[in-house]
């Protein structure tokens, strides 16, 4: 008998967070009913960046709650999704101030195709939104045998990530002009 391969969700949730354009975001609305946004985002290996207009619903949402969940990936291919549960943060900072270098490079095209250039984009959406994902969920849009999940392992990038949940936030984010997150 074949063992069954073995499915890592952190694994499986950065891998697709490296590859995707957008993320599904979902925040708790006042009454407890969900909301639910695709969204662009960036990622570098431990948190996500979104630009957000100011006013909008996940960020009224999320200065009450900041629990989220999101969800990646694509159906179609295998049902190949990852899901995680997050904690957000909206940073004092201006997304001007904080957007990761190769953000706007990520979509140039898609902010053409809305009339949208760099300086519109970065005024528009103002806000800037951090998510820290805290827990990765096994998902493979299939039955799958619990012996083929994997637990997620102690030394992984999301062990890093909760020692980081531990400490006050302080901005990987640097302006494109300062070159790459830290």
């Amino acid at each position: 008998m074949v063992a069954p391969q073995v499915l890592d969700p952190a694994a499986r949730v950065d891998r697709l967070l490296h590859q995707a354009d957008v993320v599904w975001l979902s925040t708790v609305r006042p009454d407890g009913s969900p909301h639910l946004v695709p969204i662009w985002f960036s990622w570098d290996g431990h948190r996500l960046f979104i630009a957000s207009k100011p006013g909008a619903v996940k960020v009224r949402n999320l200065r009450e709650n900041q629990k989220v969940m999101f969800a990646i990936g694509d159906p179609e291919d295998d049902f190949d999704v990852g899901m995680a549960d997050g904690v957000a943060e909206i940073p004092d900072g201006t997304t001007a101030e904080l957007i990761p270098a190769g953000h706007l490079e990520k979509y140039r095209a898609q902010m053409a195709a809305m009339g949208l250039d760099a300086a519109e984009y970065v005024a528009t959406y103002s806000q800037p939104v951090i998510v820290t994902p805290t827990r990765c969920l096994p998902w493979h849009g299939r039955s799958v045998p619990r012996s083929a999940i994997a637990p997620q392992p102690k030394s992984s990038w999301l062990d890093g990530l909760r020692q980081l949940g531990r400490r006050t936030w302080r901005p990987a984010f640097r302006p494109a002009t300062q070159g790459a997150p830290a």
